[in-house]
């Protein structure tokens, strides 16, 4: 319901488009994105309730053995994500959108936009045919890893129990090289997210569309292996891509701090502030990880997503600098990726 009497704060946050970047759907599927479930962070009744114009929804797939057996069971279980993910414009009022243009016009029609994503370039296995599947099937970005090496590239967290060195590939293998590639071709951006440093540099070098990070933090404000360091967060700026900080704890706060008191929508403004002052404005956004581990005091779920556009006008920040943290970067990626493929073609 409707607020009788809006805030200028509300106003704002509900006049702009708010698109976080990096959603996980629960599997399987139980169909109740319309409906709302108390075990889903992000749905339609949330999304309404926190003014959440747009979410990136992604088919996420855990890392497994590197062997024809779980490429197929990866690759299978992301297909079978990105049509649930797809089937979701059955629904009045939600339009699925894989281009910016129709993002724009489906949020000017005032309806909420899914956008359909791929976490984790296992899910190709070898077969570089499944990235232009994916995209037929709405796909606008894939992370080139999880937690664990791949075929494609090193991870920032290699998973002992599945025997992972330190490093397999020195950043990307041959394989993802062509795999980037291709991501450009069809017009998939890539996401450096959950990388290995090395893989991130040599992705951006290779890359004719920027490359960005869908959910990740800032590592001078947090040492944790999943952050961008100065030197990513330059590079970043360097090649045009974006950096959507995250609602992640462990990424927000360090241990000992997040031990003594609970992390807050102002840790997550801590490390926008940085990356604005570090790479500017254009180079920063906004994702939460929500129903993939993402939540926060203040931004629990997407039903409080008008506490960060509070907090942000709070410190200072002016209406079209929000605007482009909540989504004009983003879309300006998209749009940058899609006239790449074109001219590819």
């Amino acid at each position: 319901m409707t607020d009788p009497s809006p805030t200028p704060t509300a106003d704002l946050h509900h006049q702009i488009l708010t698109l976080d970047t990096h959603v996980d759907i629960p599997w399987p599927d139980r169909d109740d994105f319309a409906t709302g479930a108390p075990s889903r962070r992000v749905d339609l009744p949330r999304m309404r309730a926190g003014g959440m114009g747009a979410a990136c929804l992604v088919a996420y797939v855990g890392q497994g053995g590197c062997d024809a057996a779980g490429h197929m069971a990866a690759s299978s279980r992301a297909q079978a994500m990105l049509r649930v993910i797809g089937g979701l414009d059955r629904i009045a009022g939600v339009q699925v959108c894989d281009s910016a243009g129709a993002v724009r016009a489906a949020h000017a029609a005032g309806d909420i936009v899914i956008i359909p994503a791929v976490e984790n370039g296992y899910a190709i296995g070898e077969d570089l045919s499944l990235i232009a599947t994916f995209r037929d099937l709405g796909a606008r970005y894939m992370t080139l890893t999880h937690n664990g090496h791949n075929r494609l590239a090193d991870s920032a967290r290699p998973m002992l129990h599945l025997g992972d060195p330190d490093s397999m590939h020195g950043g990307l293998s041959a394989l993802g090289r062509a795999a980037v590639a291709e991501m450009n071709r069809v017009g998939m951006l890539v996401d450096i997210s959950h990388t290995s440093r090395d893989t991130m540099m040599q992705a951006l070098e290779l890359s004719r569309a920027p490359v960005f990070a869908s959910h990740s933090c800032v590592r001078s404000l947090c040492d944790h292996p999943r952050n961008l360091d100065d030197g990513q967060l330059d590079a970043l700026k360097a090649c045009g891509g974006v950096i959507h900080i995250t609602a992640m704890d462990a990424f927000l706060r360090p241990r000992d701090v997040r031990e003594v008191r609970a992390v807050t929508v102002a840790d997550f403004v801590d490390h926008i502030d940085y990356a604005v002052q570090r790479i500017g404005i254009e180079h920063v956004g906004i994702s939460s990880d929500f129903d993939g581990g993402g939540g926060i005091r203040g931004w629990a779920n997407a039903a409080e997503s008008g506490n960060l556009t509070a907090e942000l006008l709070r410190r200072g920040y002016d209406r079209a600098q929000i605007a482009a943290l909540w989504g004009e970067n983003f879309l300006r990626l998209m749009q940058q990726a899609e006239d790449v493929a074109s001219a590819m073609a």
